[in-house]
């Protein structure tokens, strides 16, 4: 066997399932918050549709930022493919 030659990888379908399901369940939850919060901070500060739009964006790119830590952090403890 070449020294050069690296095994081939294997994907590890239970451990995808596992992280894509978890991420869809914490996505719902992340991005349900994002709204709501959104939408009781410009009620409470009177910020109008404008406000809760503005909010509504600042919080869903929060939402994202919080769900690829996520995806990164759990791909770390279920890796995706294995050697051989």
């Amino acid at each position: 066997m070449n020294a050069a030659a690296k095994p081939a990888r294997r994907i590890l379908w239970a451990n995808v399932s596992t992280v894509i399901s978890a991420a869809i369940l914490i996505g719902a939850e992340v991005f349900g918050a994002a709204f709501a919060g959104s939408w009781a901070i410009a009620t409470l500060f009177e910020l109008g549709e404008t406000g809760a739009k503005v909010f509504d964006v600042v919080f869903v790119l929060i939402g994202i930022a919080v769900m690829v830590k996520f995806v990164r952090g759990a791909t770390r403890v279920e890796p995706f493919t294995t050697a051989g």
